[in-house]
């Protein structure tokens, strides 16, 4: 190892990289502002424009895109022809390439400051990328690091003169991924704001970057080998939610924890007023909002006796910061079905938590899990495999307005009644398909979820509501094909108030007319909300 060349925009710990290679007897190339910071250093240094014995020019387009630099990282070793080149040309070796690229997601993202676009095409990196991939591909001969993390053991390995062809190998595939992403950044980004693409349409190619953030031990089920993995696309790098959760406490996440945990920030994050929303297989068995005769302990409250059964082993999601009064209720509710058992769950997850409500949460077991999330973004992406590909929306981020429902039949509804008719019909969107929500007096009573036909889902909710679906509000993520001894009729015969669903079946009528009969307010959102 005799020559590295350093160019990176991301000085972290540049220093003590410089500094061992010098000492282990490297010389240092560089350009422009890392070759000044290396100087910083008190260590020698070329700058490259005395290895091409050509000028940086075009404000700092062109300085490495040279035969000086790339015959030198390019040549292969062990091929005499290569070796007479580079001698015929008087272009010496370059065995250690450490480039990190111009930080354009950075720019373009950056929440203080909207970047022009010349400042954002500016920040689109060429010479770097060049000096990557010709170092990744002639690994054989050249170190390439891209990532300040590696320094260590890439400084470890020449110091001991033990690179061998793992180290070069992975260090050459790290390289190409992170050009691969930078690349999508820019492409992405070019989509998004050059003005050719109409708005909100999806590109007809796509490439998403992603990076391992945590190993699981296992996927659904045990046989099954998983990670979560954060997305790293510009849509996606100013939003929220569980992947960019800090945990304070409990055990390691499952693949499992992480959709459920996803499931019920989702739904929390949707309701307007400070809420709790807790979490089943995906599902939300249990919410009740914030109210004027209801604080935030009762609201927890309200959502266990929903469904406490399914709750027991469930996930609590909070909009809102949690406090040690709060953080006591969970640690201390008890089933209400038996008065003595301690309710279990797998994970807590809000935006904030007081110090002290922290502190009291984490006594309830050394398991629970306890995550802090930022607030969730809606306005993204949503991809989902299929075998051989992908299916690609927008997301679903219509939430539980009712101010555009329009009046179907004719009994009226009182505003608590719609109130809690808009709590419905948010809850009723994160409900698997057919799914039906019911609610009364800012809670949710009953939800029926997931079944192959609408009238065993509406079945379902009015069992778990019981007598409480007197004067309730229930909402459907689908209109109702049917009326006669069908689902309309079912909910009006047990005490329903209103009724929400999409409308759009040609059987329409058939509700008005059961709606009308029963004396039952009937609305339709002109909005679907199918969860496969």
């Amino acid at each position: 190892m005799k020559r590295a060349l350093v160019s990176v925009s991301d000085k972290h710990n540049l220093d003590k990289l410089a500094r061992r290679l010098h000492d282990a007897g490297v010389q240092l190339i560089s350009t422009g502002g890392s070759a000044k910071f290396i100087e910083a250093q008190s260590l020698p240094v070329t700058p490259v424009d005395e290895v091409t014995n050509f000028p940086e020019m075009l404000d700092g387009r062109v300085k490495t895109l040279h035969p000086a630099i790339h015959g030198g990282i390019l040549a292969r070793r062990g091929m005499p022809e290569h070796v007479a080149k580079l001698e015929e040309h008087k272009i010496d070796t370059i065995d250690v390439v450490v480039v990190n690229l111009y930080p354009f997601r950075a720019t373009v993202t950056n929440p203080d400051k909207t970047p022009t676009w010349e400042e954002a095409v500016e920040n689109i990196d060429i010479g770097g990328p060049a000096m990557i991939r010709a170092a990744a591909k002639n690994h054989d001969d050249v170190l390439v690091v891209v990532d300040p993390a590696d320094y260590d053991e890439v400084c470890d390995a020449i110091e001991s003169k033990s690179v061998d062809a793992n180290l070069r190998r992975r260090l050459a595939w790290k390289a190409f991924q992170h050009c691969a992403a930078y690349d999508a950044s820019v492409s992405e980004w070019l989509w998004d704001n050059a003005g050719f693409a109409e708005p909100n349409s999806l590109p007809p190619a796509a490439v998403i970057p992603v990076s391992q953030s945590v190993p699981l031990r296992y996927g659904e089920n045990p046989h099954q080998p998983a990670a979560f993995y954060q997305d790293d696309s510009l849509r996606e790098n100013a939003g929220g939610g569980v992947a960019r959760a800090v945990q304070h406490h409990g055990k390691e996440m499952s693949y499992n924890n992480y959709l459920d945990a996803d499931a019920a920030y989702s739904c929390v994050s949707d309701i307007k007023e400070d809420a709790c929303v807790i979490v089943k297989h995906t599902n939300p068995c249990g919410a009740a909002v914030v109210g004027a005769n209801r604080d935030l302990l009762e609201a927890y409250r309200c959502a266990v006796r929903a469904d406490h059964i399914s709750a027991f082993g469930g996930i609590v999601a909070f909009n809102t910061t949690v406090d040690a009064d709060l953080a006591r209720e969970i640690r201390e509710f008890r089933s209400p079905e038996d008065g003595e058992t301690r309710m279990f769950y797998e994970i807590v997850i809000a935006p904030s938590y007081t110090p002290e409500g922290l502190e009291v949460l984490k006594g309830k077991s050394k398991t629970l899990r306890i995550l802090e999330a930022p607030p969730r973004d809606a306005a993204r992406l949503s991809w989902r495999q299929v075998g051989g590909g992908f299916l690609a929306q927008s997301a679903d981020d219509v939430t539980g307005d009712t101010a555009s429902f329009e009046k179907a039949a004719e009994a009226t509804a009182t505003d608590e009644q719609m109130t809690d008719l808009r709590l419905a019909w948010t809850i009723v969107k994160h409900v698997k398909s057919n799914a039906i929500a019911v609610a009364k007096d800012g809670r949710l009573l009953g939800m029926g979820s997931g079944q192959p036909n609408r009238v065993n889902s509406v079945r379902i909710a009015l069992e778990k509501a019981g007598d409480e679906a007197k004067g309730a509000s229930l909402a459907s993520d689908a209109f109702f094909p049917f009326s006669w001894n069908d689902s309309v009729e079912k909910a009006c015969q047990a005490g329903v108030s209103v009724i929400a669903h999409p409308g759009g079946s040609m059987r329409d009528s058939d509700a008005v007319e059961c709606c009308d009969k029963y004396g039952v307010a009937l609305f339709t959102t002109g909005v679907r909300h199918f969860k496969h």
